[in-house]
C-alpha cells in the first residue's frame, strides 16, 4: 500500500480531471489497459505510475486492478 500513497502524490491531479472507466479507456475492447490506452486519456501518466497500478506485473491493467487504483485516488473513478 505504500507505493499507492507514492502514487496517490505524484498523480493528485489526476483525481480531478474528467472521469474515465475501462470501457471508454480500452481502445481495443480486451478488457486490460495499456501503457498506450491509460496516456490517450492521461498523458501525464507515467510508466514508473502505470508500473504501480499494474499490481500484478505483467503489463496491463484490468478491471480489479484499475478500481483498486479508483478507491487509492490514484484514478479517477466512473461516474456509472
Amino acid at each position: 500500500m505504500t507505493k499507492f500513497i507514492a502514487l496517490a502524490l505524484g498523480m493528485g491531479a489526476l483525481a480531478t480531471t474528467a472521469f474515465a472507466d475501462m470501457s471508454t479507456m480500452d481502445a481495443n475492447e480486451d478488457g486490460l489497459l495499456t501503457m498506450d490506452e491509460v496516456q490517450a486519456a492521461y498523458p501525464e501518466v507515467t510508466a514508473d505510475q502505470f508500473s504501480q497500478i499494474d499490481i500484478n506485473g505483467d503489463g496491463a491493467i484490468d478491471d480489479a486492478e484499475l478500481t483498486t487504483a479508483q478507491e487509492a485516488g490514484l484514478m479517477p473513478a466512473s461516474e456509472g
